[in-house]
């Protein structure tokens, strides 16, 4: 039997990510990672996110980079890095080179010089600054624009959907009282977008304005030089010690909030369900079932496998439905079958071909045509593509319709550490929708790790031999996926979503391996008929179906986080390390004996291959000291702490007496 490297079992790769490399510039703390600067900080708070060089082709595809060269020189208070870059993909060769510095009076600079070294059709090169969401979100600051004129202005508070700020040549911000920071842009005209569209957690400044044409050739021999400065003006505070553990817990005197509805997508592979994957499927307790159907197309076999699957997994569907242009005509027979089908229905989610918002006449006609078959079931508006499009169309909703958008972490950025800064951020969209659409309820669906198309490609994008597809990712099927879900979970569970549907019923975009296995098993390192660890956290939060979640907050949240469940006088507290290293965490637990069940590198054959028998184990017993429980996760495990407040029957019937 096929059996995981331990690497794979981490994030599905080969071999293990370079370690982040920290650096001190004066009192500043950041971290220097494959070329990038990342968390620039002054203590605790944190100034820019990632400070980084992306070469974007005709499509918004971001061209990964290799590096040589690289020479890094650092004392405890200043460093310099010098390194090439070469960009190489299809017809595309971008070479340059890096001078980063940093000095002890806290000034950072980031230069880079390049070449094209063919020519090639591209929508941005340049450097991209990330501002944290945490620390800026609605805070003021001042402008300064490419002519010379000041905006005293404020970043977003709720997401914008289009660029806050244009022409600049610098920003300034307090980052915290007595102590401001600038950073100053040369080389290129740069403006700010609101990143929180795609949920990454930052504002992004970018050279290259949208308003100009794009995709621009760019010749052979082309340069582009750019620079951006960050200098601090004022006295910062001496450090402040770190504690080195991680701390996790309920956030005391917050509401509890209803558990959202969750399901599953049906698998785009087309292969019907075997009873052994109803039989594990079942154990999730999926809320529904989402299916895609083209009703400009034949749709009625597809239709008809996946009522046979919502009835065996005793569920309902969630029915995406795509319209051309003979909208009426299309309802009309997809009505005529639903008598003879009978699908039990969850909710119509309406797009139309060719349109990214939903048009208010294809909801209006999809109400008359669908309503009588079943009253009670959700009819939905908005988007099949990203929180964006419904920011930035707004498309009409009457008060009954629920308003639907799609999920996934890579848009712009692709590293596990990125993916893992996207999850606050999701929470976010579903309070953005709320102010958009007010009580209505909110579904994400569908959520995915990979996106599922490109929206915004300005021509075809073709899948290369013997390489996964687009839209799959490797780390579906390792702890990694298991960990990003939770947190997802989490974040848009405590932001209200009411509902949301989570990848596909099996195969390599699912919740569980295919029966005959991955097609190609050096790239998506899968165990035939296994589940993935992501499998576990569904079914953990499928036990408290109808129960409430606890907003909980940890001390890192990008390195530890996790959700607190109750229901009928028992609570459970999941909680995941989000990185490769082992880590001292502390988690509260208000119960004198808890019982730990740990998916880790130790568990994880048996989890996958043995779900039913990993899932029966109580875990190891616990007796918390004070109300913490303190333990030592091994990279990207995922534990699980069964609490039981519930009193024995024969206490309470005296209590009552």
């Amino acid at each position: 039997m096929h059996t995981l490297t331990l690497q794979a079992a981490y994030d599905g790769t080969d071999s293990p990510p370079s370690a982040p490399i920290p650096l001190r510039a004066g009192p500043l703390t950041l971290v220097y990672d494959g070329g990038d600067l990342r968390y620039i900080r002054l203590g605790r708070h944190e100034i820019i996110r990632r400070l980084y060089v992306a070469v974007r082709d005709h499509n918004w595809g971001t061209v990964p980079a290799t590096l040589s060269q690289l020479e890094i020189h650092a004392t405890d208070t200043s460093f310099s890095i010098t390194y090439h870059a070469e960009h190489r993909q299809g017809a595309i060769h971008f070479g340059w080179h890096a001078a980063i510095s940093g000095t002890a009076d806290g000034m950072i600079e980031y230069r880079m010089e390049g070449m094209a070294q063919s020519s090639f059709r591209r929508n941005r090169i340049g450097i991209c600054i990330l501002h944290p969401i945490h620390e800026c979100s609605g805070m003021p600051c001042t402008i300064e624009h490419a002519d010379g004129t000041i905006d005293h202005a404020h970043f977003p508070a709720a997401i914008s959907p289009h660029q806050p700020f244009f022409a600049m040549r610098a920003i300034r911000h307090t980052v915290i009282p007595g102590v401001t920071a600038e950073v100053r842009f040369a080389g290129d005209l740069f403006e700010m977008e609101d990143q929180r569209n795609w949920t990454d957690a930052s504002f992004k400044t970018y050279s290259t304005p949208l308003a100009l044409p794009y995709p621009v050739e760019i010749g052979a021999g082309t340069s582009i030089s750019q620079s951006v400065t960050l200098r601090l003006e004022g006295t910062p505070p001496p450090a402040e010690p770190d504690d080195p553990a991680l701390s996790f817990g309920p956030e005391p005197a917050v509401a509890a909030l209803p558990i959202p509805r969750i399901g599953l997508g049906s698998a785009s592979h087309g292969m019907p369900l075997s009873l052994g994957e109803i039989a594990r499927l079942r154990i999730l307790h999926p809320a529904h079932l989402r299916l895609d159907l083209d009703l400009s197309a034949d749709f009625s076999a597809r239709l008809e496998q996946a009522v046979a699957e919502a009835q065996a997994l005793d569920t309902r569907l969630e029915v995406a439905l795509f319209c051309s242009t003979a909208a009426h005509a299309e309802l009309a027979a997809l009505a005529a079958l639903l008598p003879t089908l009978r699908p039990p229905l969850a909710g119509w989610l309406i797009f139309a071909h060719g349109h990214k918002t939903t048009p208010p006449e294809l909801l209006d006609a999809a109400r008359q045509v669908l309503a009588g078959y079943d009253s009670q079931a959700l009819i939905a508006g908005g988007t099949n593509a990203y929180f964006t499009e419904l920011n930035r169309g707004r498309p009409e909703l009457d008060a009954t319709s629920a308003v639907c958008y799609s999920l996934n972490p890579q848009v712009h950025a692709f590293d596990n550490a990125s993916l893992v800064e996207t999850l606050e951020a999701q929470g976010i969209t579903v309070q953005s929708a709320r102010r958009l659409y007010g009580s209505r309820p909110i579904l994400v669906s569908p959520i995915t790790l990979r996106p599922r198309f490109n929206p915004n490609a300005t021509g075809p994008a073709t899948d290369l031999p013997g390489e996964l597809p687009a839209t799959v990712d490797r780390r579906q099927m390792s702890l990694f996926g298991a960990g990003w879900t939770l947190g997802s979970l989490k974040y848009l569970a405590e932001a209200g979503a009411a509902r949301m549907t989570y990848y596909e019923t099996t195969g390599w975009r699912g919740v569980m391996e295919h029966a005959d296995g991955s097609t190609l098993p050096e790239q998506f390192r899968s165990i035939a008929g296994g589940v993935f660890p992501l499998y576990h956290v569904l079914a953990d939060i499928g036990e408290y179906a109808g129960g409430v979640i606890l907003p909980s907050r940890s001390s890192q949240p990008l390195a530890l986080d996790g959700i607190v469940l109750e229901q009928a006088g028992r609570r459970s507290t999941i909680v995941a390390n989000l990185g490769q290293e082992t880590r001292h965490v502390r988690i509260a637990a208000t119960a004198p004996r808890v019982h730990v069940r740990i998916l880790d590198e130790t568990t994880i054959h048996e989890a996958i291959t043995n779900p039913e028998s990993f899932r029966m184990q109580a875990g190891a017993a616990y007796a918390p000291a004070g109300g913490l429980l303190e333990l030592q996760l091994r990279p990207y495990a995922v534990v699980r702490i069964d609490e039981e407040h519930q009193e024995p029957a024969a206490a309470q019937e005296d209590r009552e007496a």
